[in-house]
């Protein structure tokens, strides 16, 4: 494939790809907009359709999780006293029905569910209002129980409040909040009742990016990370996978220094995995001052990797470009492979690319660290090229727990390098106790393994604390 004959699917739609990028075009998720619409009670029906993109996986999903249910049931239950209040009312005080009787307004089997799960709302009543109040009390009183089925950085207050009514505790604040639904029903997604500032805006629950944005507008605050709610488009992932495909043999080789572990992986789990299986391999050239977490890249990539870690001679000069250069030649000349796909941000291996015609490159860069010139250099030749990180975020969520957790387990055993036996018999020593090997055994097992505490203090300082019993 000879990229300056433009075998590469016709460049123009490389360029296509790039434009998209730049105007904002990326490719949807729909986990969270999912799960919002799941505890708002938004009917099964809807994520059945093949019109809407909710996933219905995540509705059998959450229809397991107890603390899911309760909310979905007690906000269905609410959006239908709402839709219902005039009915209900007449039902009770005109014929006598209560609320359990009157199935074509209220359903019963939400109410069921609901109780199977321990929640028992009273229904003999004269008036729904008390039974609004109920309801709202419930949500309010459990829906930080849902927060550990949303990411981190979503900020929780954010959306924990569009699924409480305000002043909803009051016949006064449930009344308010009736009259503005009615006024701008047209407005709520799906007719469910939320707290939103409802005005005409489309499907606010359309997917991840609309939702998470406008969530934040609504309490005056800013979303920019757009890589955790969206994804690179289909025509730029196409392209990568035109440019594998197209190959005869082609290795991915990644210049550490000048790329990141979290995007890069996130990008390659966003590919098609059959297509990106025929990449033959990983190449890591690694420095001693970037992130460990290219140590187990591999072990989320499912990709045969190679890690090498390069010794510097001179404290201030890196031999990274150096090595990832002879690296490209060799696999080159002497394994064959005709195309690479080069993590990169560093224009300096355009001098590599110039001297290389015959070679196929696809570049990976950071957007930030991407010079001007580097991609005009790039565009002119006819070398593609793409961000790393306009690839959904979340693919690379694993990582970043596994290679956080990996660092705190270092620092922890190396600051806490203590031996029990050891702690057992200085003890003895200073005290001039003698005890037999069993009652040293017996102490240790029955004293000092279950009366030790880790404590964090106020500011963050860690120390063990010894819980010594007094008789």
């Amino acid at each position: 494939m000879d990229f300056t004959a433009n075998q590469f699917n016709d460049f123009s739609d490389v360029l296509a790809v790039m434009d998209d990028e730049r105007s904002g075009f990326r490719g949807s998720h729909f986990e969270i907009v999912s799960k919002t619409a799941y505890l708002l009670g938004v009917h099964k029906k809807f994520f059945e359709s093949d019109k809407i993109l909710l996933k219905l996986d995540i509705y059998n999903e959450l229809e397991k999780d107890k603390r899911a249910r309760i909310i979905r049931n007690l906000c269905h239950l609410r959006t239908q006293l709402e839709h219902n209040f005039l009915k209900v009312c007449n039902g009770i005080q005109h014929d006598g029905l209560s609320i359990m009787t009157m199935p074509e307004y209220m359903p019963p089997e939400a109410m069921k569910s609901l109780s199977d799960d321990g929640i028992d709302i009273y229904t003999n009543l004269t008036d729904p209002t008390p039974f609004m109040i109920n309801l709202n009390s419930n949500i309010k009183a459990r829906i930080n129980n849902c927060r550990v089925l949303f990411p981190a950085w979503l900020k929780w207050e954010y959306l924990a409040d569009i699924f409480i009514m305000p002043d909803g505790l009051t016949p006064q604040g449930t009344k308010r909040a009736a009259e503005f639904f009615y006024a701008n029903i047209d407005f709520y997604p799906f007719k469910v009742y939320m707290n939103w500032p409802a005005k005409r805006d489309g499907n606010i629950l359309y997917d991840d990016k609309k939702f998470v944005t406008r969530l934040y507008q609504w309490n005056n605050d800013e979303f920019t990370e757009l890589n955790l709610v969206s994804d690179a488009s289909d025509r730029t992932k196409d392209n990568i996978h035109t440019v594998i495909e197209n190959s005869s043999k082609c290795v991915f080789v990644v210049d550490c220094e000048n790329s990141d572990p979290y995007r890069l992986c996130a990008a390659i789990k966003g590919l098609d995995q059959n297509k990106a299986s025929k990449i033959t391999k990983i190449i890591l050239y690694d420095d001693v001052h970037t992130t460990s977490a290219w140590e187990i890249l591999e072990d989320y990539t499912h990709i045969p990797t190679e890690y090498i870690m390069i010794e510097r001679v001179m404290e201030s000069k890196s031999l990274t470009d150096i090595k990832v250069t002879a690296r490209i030649c060799q696999e080159h000349y002497s394994n064959g492979v005709d195309t690479f796909i080069l993590a990169s941000s560093d224009s300096d291996y355009w001098g590599l690319m110039e001297e290389m015609p015959n070679v196929n490159f696809l570049i990976m860069a950071e957007r930030e660290k991407c010079g001007a010139s580097f991609k005009d250099t790039l565009k002119q030749h006819d070398i593609p090229y793409c961000y790393i990180d306009s690839f959904y975020a979340g693919d690379a969520s694993d990582l970043k727990k596994d290679a956080l957790q990996r660092e705190i387990d270092k620092t922890l055993s190396a600051a806490l390098n203590l031996n029990i036996n050891d702690i057992m018999q200085d003890a003895l020593i200073k005290t001039r106790i003698r005890l037999t090997e069993e009652e040293i055994k017996s102490f240790i097992n029955r004293r000092l393994k279950n009366q030790i505490d880790l404590i964090v203090t106020d500011e963050g300082d860690v120390k063990l604390e010894y819980r010594a019993i007094k008789h």
